[in-house]
């Protein structure tokens, strides 16, 4: 599909935004609209006896269009923007009724969502320093230079790794991904359940969303990170499984299935990339990565708006409390149905096209490898820079390695069938050993007409998409095919043939196995009645964020940075100091007797003093007649008094001294005075100096 319209607004914090709309960004607006919307309408009676709902409203439609904005971007720096905005204002959804459990998990999402945020800020300013763009159609030929040039662990190669590998980081903390998954089974059974409709249906689709523009954009032929994205695809649909087969919670099992769901969509796009790296078709990767990903978001819609009806009712989520809520209740029961059989990929169902096109994917590269087609392989593609290329290549060549993948994704499925099948049985089927006369009385008060209507609404479009693949889910597939730079399908798939009907039998058949043997057997034992109850057999200690990132964050880090720190301090800074002061003793002590010694100099040059001896001089008139006028004087009054000293003395020597006595003190006084002037004129250069400096720096 062409491309339907393309926005700048130029200047906005610096680079501009920049919004594109194309087939995929209108496919996933679409779906924000209707998903926000069933939400919304559901929200009405969900929310009536909250509070605090105007905040939740608040938030609800700010997030909607932040999330919008994501979609819509066509820059990574506008993806950014969005995406923070939208990481920030669900925060308030996890932490809506402000109980401490709920701040908590409020606490973990917003740590998670910073840590990525930050993340993905380093890996664009990497990437846009290698490439000076980061307009999504245009670094991909920006960037093939610095993949060329794979000389090293500096070389511009590793640096475009490693600009991958933080966005790959912060995009999939928000999708979910293993080993940054932590948040979700935390976060679900605490929000509101239409909130975590949101959360789980779109939000990490945001997060799956930038994977797949860096994937396209920069590493779509590139074994090594298809390699990566297989491999963490194919751990995060396993343990989320797992944890979802393992837990006793509604709505926890929801999220952590949706662990697992995104982990399919992620082995989608390391299949595209792997298939491209082999130069084999990668259509089926790629239409089977964009419907799971459609249909997950339906899915999780309408199983967590279940989930809501049953806690708006009861305000319980533990299966043992909510056993048989569902009896008698035949509009939830066929909501929860048309999610759980989408889900588990079962025929006629629109999750089993999407998961028949990513089986298939893995088996045709499995194939290709096989056969040779492998050779292929751009060897500067097949870890120029990872370290261990033998280990890699061997990987990425090995049929056994993938026919193994195949299975752990048949066993996938099969796990997605067996905890689908525990919570259908368990709230649909079983009864509640004392509860059940109240909850079959609720059968016609369990939700008002709107909510019933949209949920409907909702669930049945499930079955109508698997019921048309090619009339419905091959077109949406088409309109979404350009986004991933893949290869455009050429032949119609038979969905409903034998063997593609193969995989889906062979998880299905699983499924039951599991929940026979496990789930009934394993995962259920006896209360003090005889009652059989499901038990939580998941350790409380096995907890990643408790286990690993809590210590690691609070302890481990802070202990090492504080050792180094004190290390540097002690050892570095301190000798530093001491250095520092003795140099600026030496410095000032040498500064002083240099002052010292100019004002001596000056006192015995410019501003040398009189001598302190006083000498007669005999051509001193003034002294001379004011002496002799003295003379004079005294000598009128010997005779008047007729006394006549022969041996007196001259009073001119006392005038002559006293003249010099007055002309030393007042040079005394101009010496002083001018001296004084001088400094202040030194002073007040040195001062208008450093503020020239200081401005000049500024």
């Amino acid at each position: 599909m062409k491309t339907l319209f393309d926005v700048a607004i130029p200047g906005f914090c610096g680079m501009g935004l920049h919004f594109k709309l194309d087939g995929f960004r209108l496919v996933y607006s679409c779906i924000a609209v209707l998903m926000w919307a069933a939400s919304g309408a559901f929200s009405l009676e969900y929310m009536a006896h909250y509070e605090k709902r105007r905040k939740y409203y608040v938030f609800l439609w700010v997030t909607f269009f932040a999330t919008v904005g994501v979609f819509l971007s066509a820059d990574l720096y506008t993806t950014f923007i969005f995406f923070e905005i939208m990481s920030f204002t669900s925060y308030v959804w996890v932490a809506f009724d402000e109980k401490e459990e709920s701040l908590k998990a409020a606490e973990t999402y917003l740590a998670v969502a910073v840590i990525g945020g930050l993340a993905m800020l380093m890996g664009l300013f990497l990437l846009y320093d290698l490439t000076g763009t980061l307009d999504m159609d245009l670094i991909g030929p920006a960037a093939r230079p610095a993949l060329e040039n794979s000389g090293g662990y500096l070389s511009p190669a590793a640096q475009l790794y490693t600009a991958g590998g933080l966005l790959l980081f912060g995009f999939g903390a928000k999708a979910g991904c293993f080993p940054l998954h932590i948040w979700l089974p935390k976060a679900h059974p605490v929000a509101p359940a239409p909130a975590s409709a949101l959360l789980s249906g779109i939000l990490t689709k945001a997060g799956v969303f930038g994977i797949i523009v860096i994937t396209g954009g920069l590493f779509f032929s590139d074994g090594n990170w298809g390699l990566l994205l297989t491999m963490l695809g194919l751990v995060t649909m396993l343990l989320g499984a797992l944890l979802a087969l393992l837990s006793v919670n509604l709505k926890r099992t929801l999220a952590c299935s949706s662990i697992s769901q995104i982990g399919f969509i992620l082995t989608g796009i390391g299949m595209a990339v792997l298939l491209s790296s082999v130069g084999e078709e990668n259509g089926l990767a790629v239409w089977g990565t964009f419907l799971h990903m459609v249909n997950h978001s339906l899915f999780k819609l309408v199983l967590f708006l279940c989930a809501g009806a049953v806690y708006m009712n009861l305000h319980k989520l533990n299966l043992n409390d909510i056993r048989g809520f569902g009896r008698k209740k035949p509009a939830l029961g066929f909501c929860f149905l048309m999610g759980s059989l989408g889900i588990g990929g079962i025929p006629l169902w629109s999750g089993y096209v999407s998961k028949t096109l990513l089986h298939e994917s893995m088996v045709e590269y499995a194939k290709a490898v096989g056969e040779g087609a492998a050779v292929l392989v751009n060897p500067g593609m097949v870890s120029s820079s990872a370290g261990m290329p033998d280990i890699v290549t061997s990987l990425l060549l090995n049929p056994g390695i993938w026919k193994a993948a195949e299975w752990v994704f048949l066993l996938t499925g099969g796990m997605t069938v067996a905890y689908m099948l525990k919570l259908f049985i368990a709230l649909f089927v079983e009864k509640h050993p004392t509860e059940q006369a109240k909850y079959d009385a609720m059968s016609t008060s369990c939700m008002k007409p709107l909510s019933r209507s949209v949920l409907v609404g909702c669930s049945a479009l499930i079955p109508l998409l698997g019921m048309t693949p090619h009339l419905s889910m091959d077109r949406i597939a088409r309109a979404g095919e350009p986004f991933f730079q893949g290869d455009e399908m050429l032949h119609s798939v038979a969905y409903f043939s034998l063997g593609n009907l193969k995989g889906g039998v062979i998880s299905i058949g699983i499924g039951v196995v599991l929940y026979v043997l496990v789930v009934r057997l394993l995962l259920m034992k006896k209360d003090e009645r005889g009652t059989a109850i499901y038990a939580d057999r998941l350790p409380s200690w096995l907890d990643l964020e408790n286990l690993v990132y809590r210590p690691l964050l609070l302890r481990i880090l802070p202990g090492i940075c504080g050792t180094v720190c004190a290390l540097i301090d002690r050892y570095l800074v301190s000798t530093v100091v001491t250095v520092f002061l003795a140099v600026s003793s030496v410095v000032c002590r040498a500064m002083d007797s240099f002052v010292d010694g100019l004002i001596l100099l000056a006192r015995k040059t410019t501003h040398r003093q009189l001598p302190g001896t006083v000498k007669i001089r005999e051509n001193d008139r003034l002294a001379y007649i004011l002496g002799g006028m003295a003379d004079e004087i005294a000598a009128w009054k010997g005779r008047r008094g007729r006394k006549i000293k022969t041996d007196r003395t001259s009073a001119i020597p006392r005038f002559i001294e006293a003249e010099e006595e007055l002309k030393r003190t007042g040079k005394l006084v101009e010496e002083s005075f001018s001296f004084g002037l001088m400094l202040f004129c030194i002073g007040l250069c040195l001062t208008l100096g450093y503020l020239l400096a200081v401005f000049l720096m500024g």
